[in-house]
């Protein structure tokens, strides 16, 4: 990992270890990479709480208990979606924090998006705050998915007003 992003999850990590918080994700965008990257820090079972590679609309219904109308109104690309995916991850994880990212990863255009679109939301108790953000990256699937995890990390790092 590039130092900078070691410096960034070690950040988040050490917080939610300290606060004795929770972390669950919920990823319909890069493969469980983001869940990949927090696992890889020493006792992540002490705040990874749950991590959920939901890509499909059924997942987001049966697992995540999205409804499909929100769903068919919404997208399943869309910043509303990813609120809802944040919201969802933390309840049913029973974590102080909820991280969700879904996008187009490519190479072709799904719900007229185009590829490299990327929603992120988190979710935070008790007080409910949640934070969303979009974002487009550039490049094959393997960077998009890459620049997303990495960007990701940063908005939940700023999220939980740990980086700038």
């Amino acid at each position: 990992m590039e130092a900078y992003l070691v410096e960034t999850v070690t950040k988040i990590a050490e917080f939610l270890k300290s606060k004795g918080y929770g972390l669950s994700i919920a990823d319909s965008f890069t493969g469980g990479l983001i869940s990949h990257i927090f696992t890889n820090v020493h006792d992540a079972r002490t705040f990874v709480d749950l991590s959920v590679i939901c890509y499909s609309k059924s997942s987001k219904i049966n697992v995540l208990g999205i409804s499909a109308s929100f769903l068919e109104k919404k997208g399943m690309i869309s910043e509303e979606t990813a609120v809802a995916m944040a919201n969802a991850i933390r309840r049913l994880g029973n974590s102080h924090v909820g991280l969700a990212i879904t996008g187009n990863a490519g190479p072709d255009i799904i719900e007229d998006k185009s590829a490299g679109l990327v929603y992120m939301a988190v979710s935070i108790a008790p007080n409910n705050r949640v934070l969303s953000a979009g974002d487009k990256f550039e490049g094959n699937t393997e960077t998009i998915k890459n620049e997303a995890s990495i960007e990701t990390l940063r908005f939940l790092c700023r999220a939980l007003r740990l980086c700038t």
